[in-house]
């Protein structure tokens, strides 16, 4: 088995819990292939047994791994799709980071996590994706993401108002801070912090979540994701923000962005006793209110 390796050369991936990782990988000869920039940060910290190889991009990668460790929170993990791609290479997150929705394997967990890649006790979830289609090629060869596309208003001054349509056909005008398009997955990320419902991966689903509306009747909307939607945005700024999950980039009013669900899916590994409704429990410290 080759095992793909992705981090961030930051302090939250620790020494001791990274050298079990690599530990544990070649007691079950695992062969790892490391991120090349983490690969730099951490051989100075730990003991690699053997020749190690590198990636570097998304052709590197393709065919070359059976999974993909990420080694960090959930922004880390969002970060793997751009060198993942469309590939159907496996993730697996190792959580070194805060809360981890998507990286909810802890570091305590790594040997036994390890333990079930090697003796196949996993199963895969498919979840879905969102791509955006804008002029000049807005965001690249990687024009989609795992949780959300957000246009929100660059800088502290006056609100903005993001024309949006469904299937051509007029939705509303949002006028507040921002608008954001979120997927099943993101809908326990920014759009949950904006106001929005949980919705369980799956359930083929966008959810419309208004950031800080100025007409408080403006609510979260959820429509199926095989709509698509049309966003234009306009304000007394000139430049507005568009982020697709970590990626930021600057459009203007005359740019109109089109939102739908991506053709391919992000295989994300899930161990035995791991689930929606467990994961929602101990992030959210559901039951834990000390007046129960």
């Amino acid at each position: 088995m080759i095992a793909a390796i992705y981090g961030r050369p930051t302090l939250d991936n620790t020494t001791e819990h990274i050298q079990q990782l690599f530990h544990k990988l070649n007691e079950c000869k695992v062969e790892p292939l490391i991120f090349e920039p983490f690969y730099k940060f951490i051989t100075p910290k730990i003991q690699l047994s053997g020749t190690v190889k590198t990636f570097n991009s998304h052709s590197d990668l393709a065919g070359n791994a059976d999974c993909l460790l990420s080694l960090g929170g959930d922004g880390t993990f969002l970060e793997t799709l751009t060198y993942i791609r469309n590939s159907n290479i496996p993730v697996l997150g190792i959580n070194t980071g805060r809360l981890g929705f998507l990286a909810n394997v802890a570091k305590t967990e790594i040997n036994s996590a390890v333990d079930a890649l090697v003796n196949n006790k996993f199963s895969i979830e498919k979840r879905s994706l969102i791509s955006v289609t804008a002029p000049n090629n807005l965001f690249g060869e990687v024009n989609y993401g795992l949780n959300e596309l957000t246009v929100f208003k660059k800088d502290s001054t006056s609100m903005i108002t993001i024309h949006t349509a469904i299937n051509g056909e007029y939705l509303n005008s949002y006028f507040g801070d921002g608008l954001i398009i979120a997927t099943p997955t993101g809908s326990t990320a920014y759009s949950l912090s904006c106001g929005g419902p949980l919705v369980m991966p799956g359930s083929q689903n966008f959810v419309i979540t208004p950031i800080a509306p100025h007409n408080l009747n403006v609510r979260p909307l959820v429509i199926s994701d095989n709509n698509v939607i049309k966003l234009k945005v306009e304000g007394r700024s000139s430049q507005y923000l568009a982020s697709l999950d970590s990626r930021n980039e600057i459009i203007d009013s005359s740019v109109e962005l089109t939102l739908r669900k991506a053709d391919f899916q992000l295989l994300l590994i899930k161990l035995e006793n791991q689930n929606f409704f467990n994961t929602i429990r101990n992030k959210l410290l559901w039951g834990l209110d000390k007046r129960n």
